[in-house]
């Protein structure tokens, strides 16, 4: 019998948490802790949170942060598989870059995971339409983070430039507004529009 809505089975909480707690040492150690600022590594801890107290507001800025382009990461991935090593856009290439410890490498497959996990949980702990606009701010927040405090050369979430480099066409103070105006009407707007539906829906 399926748990009440709202409910999450405990060995899925522990199974979760298990993984991060596993997860984090590793990154770590093996890419520093800078890159815990990555926006797919941000909305793996936050799901850890909002799994174990179940809370709605972090599930839903989670999927509106990372669903769609976790998707997009995924095909990436399988084209990677399926090309020899040579992804599409250079998403997952990566993980096909024999240099980085493998380890590393099998524990990034949480990516292929966490969109099907966040839409579960939205659908068992409801969505909460204000995670599009708390996610915002929030990216506002790690964007000013990684522009500051972070090397262009690392680029983290794309912060400097789009891709693995940072880009020279526009000064970099430009370029950042740009982007922190992208996010938010670009990716987070659609994905909330298009999970509300879908969520409707299915009630």
């Amino acid at each position: 019998m399926r748990d009440a809505a709202g409910m999450l089975p405990l060995w899925f909480r522990l199974t979760y948490i298990s993984f991060v707690v596993v997860l984090v040492p590793f990154y770590a150690t093996g890419h520093g802790y800078a890159n815990f600022l990555w926006f797919s590594n941000v909305a793996l801890l936050g799901t850890a949170v909002a799994i174990w107290f179940r809370w709605p507001l972090l599930a839903s800025m989670q999927i509106v942060s990372v669903g769609v382009l976790e998707l997009i990461w995924t095909i990436d991935f399988i084209a990677g598989l399926l090309r020899g090593g040579e992804s599409l856009i250079g998403l997952a290439g990566y993980m096909f870059d024999e240099q980085i410890d493998l380890h590393l490498r099998l524990l990034s497959l949480y990516h292929l995971a966490i969109p099907w996990i966040l839409f579960w949980l939205v659908w068992r702990l409801g969505y909460d339409t204000r995670g599009w606009w708390a996610q915002s701010l929030l990216a506002w927040v790690i964007l000013l983070v990684c522009y500051f405090f972070t090397r262009p050369d690392d680029n983290i979430n794309w912060t400097f430039g789009p891709g693995e480099t940072p880009q020279e066409l526009l000064p970099s103070w430009l370029y950042l507004i740009l982007i922190m105006i992208g996010y938010p009407l670009f990716v987070y707007l659609p994905t909330h529009l298009l999970v509300d539906w879908i969520i409707r829906r299915m009630r």
